[in-house]
């Protein structure tokens, strides 16, 4: 794999009929930039995410060529399933290609932050903007679940928030649509460990229940600045999901409503059928939840 940092496209460059404008991020595999797409006409509306893998070296070894394999393989079942959703809480997909070499993504280019500026304790929304939140990216997954998709990876980094505009983003469905419980060349399912419901850990394929459980993660996380279960060593945090009882956020934080924190430990529970049967079910009870709770001291998320 040649390396990141060597292949990053300058501002001004054009790149598969789009101008790159800056550099919005980067991983191992590839970089994310804002570009400029003269097909969309001239405005605000020209401007869109660039998602680009980095190219495959010729003297790479075998490890460095299966790992962009799969970086690209991921990278095209995410245009494929984005491309099979429409939903204003899951970015939308304009096209997808491949160009000297570099398999490439072209998404709408969202505003706001992601969701961990609002983990930490000094940063917590109030209650009632977290049961927004959750509603919305509940009725998100219940879209993609009644299309035969399945996120594998809800957590705050992947769900972007855009007060000014009030959007609420589920991004990054480079894991999601996989038959059965896909795994790295290293023997790990893939996704994120913290936000794993047990069944995955012990080899159960993901469906729309283990995306239930990884948003019962994330509220928890929101509520209290915490994640429900944590530890420093990987095995401790497997063992402690598959075993541990589902802490109560209203116990590590006094001020969650205690039928909110019902339903997050509802999420959190380690039998799916225990979890609420589906996700427009968890929507509704936030949505009822949200009417019925008074606003909370505990911050604004206008400021946040």
């Amino acid at each position: 794999m040649v390396p990141m940092a060597a292949t990053e496209l300058a501002p001004g460059r054009h790149f598969a009929g789009l101008r790159i404008e800056r550099l919005i991020g980067r991983g191992a595999n590839g970089a994310v930039y804002a570009v400029t797409d003269p097909a969309a006409g001239e405005g605000p509306q020209a401007w869109r995410a660039l998602k680009l893998l980095a190219p495959q070296g010729g003297d790479a070894g075998d490890d460095a060529a299966a790992e962009a394999a799969e970086a690209a393989d991921r990278l095209a079942r995410e245009a494929a399933t984005l491309q099979r959703l429409v939903h204003p809480g899951i970015v939308r997909v304009h096209r997808a290609g491949g160009t000297q070499g570099r398999p490439w993504l072209l998404m709408e280019l969202l505003g706001g932050v992601d969701l961990t500026r609002y983990t930490r304790p000094a940063r917590l929304l109030p209650e009632p903007v977290v049961a927004r939140i959750g509603e919305r990216l509940a009725r998100a997954l219940a879209h993609a679940h009644a299309r035969g998709v399945v996120h594998r990876d809800l957590k705050p980094a992947n769900v972007v928030v855009d007060w000014a505009a009030d959007r609420i983003v589920l991004t990054d469905f480079g894991l999601a649509a996989v038959a059965g419980a896909e795994r790295t060349r290293t023997g790990l399912v893939l996704g994120s460990p913290a936000f794993m419901a047990p069944e995955l850990l012990a080899g159960a394929p993901p469906d729309a229940q283990t995306d239930l459980y990884a948003l019962g993660v994330l509220l928890y996380q929101l509520l209290t600045g915490e994640l429900p279960f944590d530890a420093p060593a990987l095995g401790e945090l497997l063992r402690r999901i598959a075993a541990d009882p589902a802490p109560d956020p209203g116990a590590r934080s006094p001020g969650v409503p205690a039928r909110l924190a019902g339903l997050v430990r509802g999420l959190l529970a380690k039998s799916p059928s225990a979890r609420p049967p589906h996700a427009l079910a968890v929507a509704d009870t936030l949505a009822a939840l949200r009417s019925g709770d008074a606003p909370a001291a505990r911050g604004d998320a206008s400021t946040a």
